[in-house]
């Protein structure tokens, strides 16, 4: 009979996270927030039961920082608990944000719990009916952050084992969106003879590579406006023939962006209908925390941001949102008018905005945003420049829907 083995792979689970940054949230709903990273672990443990795996790789950062919480660990140790009755093994890793050297109170998990817990690369034995089916490979950050190329450390142990499977917690040498740790180039993993490549600390799941599958599983949980959509873990059935992945979404509570066009919109009270049937037409499964774009051609839309008419609308709309058996909630909310019919007559005016729409094209906009992006904490929030177009468009809109505000 062929070899086949079915494994979860996921990563950056962030127990306890705080949420910061949502302090405008009603209260019955920031406790939702505050335990959706538990939710998801449960989301975890159901979907490992139901796809009866033979394991669970957790591949780094299970928990938000090194000094976990004993309600944290209580909550995970409860949950490899119910994995193990029905007999699925738990390989896991620690990664920069839940080093094992910061972990004071460390809780015992049960027997079918397998821990890297060096920085030095070993591995597992995964047998099945008596046999060696998988070798796992990985490590655990034993501080804050690794900084060398672990690759080279990932070495074939007993060929005659079937499987292989590899688990590193670590960027890409090229990743600029986030502190590099545990650097590699995509090249040294496909040219190592592992059957399946288990990444973690990127939070968006991505396929790096089919053959062999390189791949990070994302967060189970997104934790802020930039984490938007569905997060979770990959499903991954292997045997010598081929591997099948597939994407499951855990996430309990998910962040989104929504574009609304109220162009049609000729009063202010016509933006509630809009907005809200903008929302139901996505047809979301799970409760929504929406970062809402308005976009329209109509210059009132500075007068009614001016005269609190949209936020009032926004409050209306959360009032009616929040009451559905699956809530929706937005929490953040931008105007964004299209002045491109009228910015030929402005250009060519004797005046501040005239002149700077003349100006605008030749801004030098890395000579502004330099110092920014070198700052290491604002590196974390800020999106990387791909396209200088874009950016110059959007700060000239900005700058003259600013402007334009108060005018009649």
């Amino acid at each position: 009979m062929t070899e086949q083995l079915s494994f979860i792979h996921a990563a950056d689970l962030h127990l306890d996270s705080p949420f910061q940054g949502m302090a405008s949230v009603p209260e019955n709903i920031f406790k939702q927030i505050q335990v959706s990273t538990f939710n998801a672990l449960d989301n975890l443990v159901k979907t490992a039961i139901s796809k009866k795996v033979d394991f669970i790789l957790l591949v780094g950062d299970l928990f938000d920082n090194e000094r976990q919480s004993l309600k944290a660990q209580i909550k995970l140790k409860k949950a490899f608990e119910e994995l193990n009755r029905y007999d699925i093994k738990v390989y896991l890793s620690y990664g920069n944000h839940d080093f094992v050297s910061g972990n004071t109170y460390p809780v015992v998990y049960p027997d079918n719990v397998y821990i890297f817990n060096e920085e030095k690369v070993n591995h597992f034995t995964f047998t099945k009916q008596a046999k060696s089916v998988a070798n796992i490979y990985g490590f655990s950050y034993e501080n804050r952050s690794v900084l060398q190329n672990k690759t080279a450390e990932f070495k074939l142990h007993n060929q005659e084992v079937p499987f292989h499977i590899a688990m590193l917690h670590g960027s890409l040498i090229s990743n600029t969106e986030h502190d590099t740790y545990a650097p590699f180039y995509l090249s040294e993993l496909t040219n190592k003879e592992f059957d399946y490549w288990a990444l973690g600390h990127i939070h968006k799941p991505e396929m790096l590579k089919q053959n062999p599958p390189i791949v990070y599983s994302g967060n189970t949980q997104g934790r802020n406006r930039k984490e938007t959509g569905a997060r979770g873990c990959y499903h991954v059935v292997l045997n010598k023939s081929q591997t099948d992945v597939c994407f499951l979404p855990l996430q309990a509570i998910q962040f989104n962006t929504l574009l609304v066009d109220v162009s049609n919109c000729t009063e202010p009270h016509a933006l509630e209908e809009v907005i809200r049937d903008t929302i139901q037409e996505q047809k979301y499964e799970v409760p929504q925390l929406l970062s809402v774009e308005l976009k329209g051609t109509n210059p009132a839309l500075n007068l009614w941001v001016r005269d609190g008419l949209i936020e009032d609308t926004i409050e209306l709309l959360n009032d009616t949102l929040m009451t559905e058996s699956r809530w929706d909630f937005i929490f953040r909310y931008t105007v964004k008018i299209d002045q491109s019919h009228n910015e030929n007559e402005l250009r060519k005016g004797e005046h501040f905005i005239g002149e700077l729409l003349r100006h605008s094209e030749d801004a030098p906009i890395h000579t502004y945003m330099e110092e920014l992006y070198r700052h290491k904490q604002a590196r974390k929030y800020i999106e990387p420049i791909t396209k200088i177009d874009d950016v110059r468009q959007q700060a000239k809109q900005l700058l003259v829907n600013e402007l334009l505000k108060g005018e009649d």
